[in-house]
């Protein structure tokens, strides 16, 4: 009887761990689900907007806040999550958690008796589009959502002026017209004045008569005489200085005549 007591023994102690076993099992799955389709393809300004959420105090104006929710009372606890986005340009995959990469994210948990980890959030650049994303969780559920995020401020890109001062200083190069102003030697004209310096055959011709008189050889040369003849004007003033000294001497004799009466 008591082999019997035995192997009964083993038999319900085996049943039992199997019990256990197959009772634990779900506690110790995990499954990867995705974010729910309608909320595909869409930027932070499309949903509820609720920037006065507390967790987004720390979030930079330049930046986009996202709050992910796994609802469903059998989905256990958020794991990790993988998110894809768009920057206008490629298309970037966050990681949440992950310390390493530039995007602030972190998990919160519902309080009470039996705390569940199903909120998760993240910091991403202003404007980027939430192309998709999954979850793993540690129960079971149909996929997750976006519950409501904080929009940021893209900033503006600053414009480039540097390219169009130098294109319009570039006709400055063109300025070498102004060289072109070498005209001004062009004034070498006036040193066709020189023509002025021909007006020295004016001395020239008044010499020329007043030596060809004084020499007396009047007949030797063609040139036209012009004006008084220089031996006229000296025999005219020689009787003029006779006629004078005639004339003083008569004056003389005259006041040395006594008239007797």
């Amino acid at each position: 009887m008591s082999q019997r007591r035995r192997v009964a023994r083993a038999a319900f102690s085996a049943t039992a761990a199997t019990a256990c076993l197959a009772l634990a099992t779900p506690a110790w799955a995990s499954a990867t689900i995705g974010l729910k389709s309608a909320q595909q393809g869409k930027k932070a300004g499309y949903f509820t907007q609720q920037c006065d959420d507390e967790r987004f105090a720390n979030l930079p104006d330049d930046h986009d806040g996202w709050h992910f929710v796994l609802p469903g009372k059998n989905s256990g606890s958020f794991e990790s999550l993988t998110l894809t986005f768009s920057d206008g340009t490629n298309d970037v995959t966050v990681n949440i958690p992950d310390g390493a990469d530039a995007y602030p994210d972190f998990f919160y948990s519902t309080g009470g008796k039996d705390p569940r980890q199903i909120h998760a959030y993240l910091f991403t650049p202003a404007g980027w589009k939430l192309v998709d994303g999954s979850a793993t969780i540690s129960g079971t559920g149909d996929d997750f959502n976006v519950s409501h995020t904080c929009k940021g401020t893209v900033p503006k890109p600053t414009p480039t002026p540097t390219p169009t001062p130098s294109v319009s200083q570039s006709p400055q190069p063109s300025e070498s017209p102004s060289a072109s102003e070498s005209p001004e030697p062009s004034e070498s004209p006036s040193a066709s004045e020189s023509p002025s310096a021909s007006e020295s055959p004016t001395p020239s011709d008044s010499a020329s008569p007043t030596t060809s008189p004084s020499g007396g050889t009047g007949g030797g040369s063609d040139l036209p005489l012009t004006g008084v003849a220089v031996t006229g004007m000296a025999l005219t003033g020689v009787a003029l200085i006779g006629g004078g000294v005639a004339l003083m001497t008569l004056r003389r004799r005259r006041d040395r005549i006594t008239f007797t009466g």
